[in-house]
């Protein structure tokens, strides 16, 4: 349990520090940037998706 905690927070420091990096390739940084926020939309709404699924295995 411990081990499955550990992995999803590694998990989401990952995919979030992807997106960034991926969202800014070849453009310089800015915050509120629409891509960058597009793309995190997309990755909450898979988190989201994968916590409703393991919900629904148990």
């Amino acid at each position: 349990m411990l081990i499955n905690q550990v992995v999803r927070r590694f998990v989401t420091i990952g995919v979030k520090k992807g997106i960034n990096h991926f969202a800014a390739k070849g453009k310089p940084v800015q915050p509120g940037q629409p891509h960058t926020n597009a793309a995190r939309e997309t990755a909450k709404r898979a988190r989201q998706a994968a916590k409703i699924t393991r919900r629904l295995g148990r």
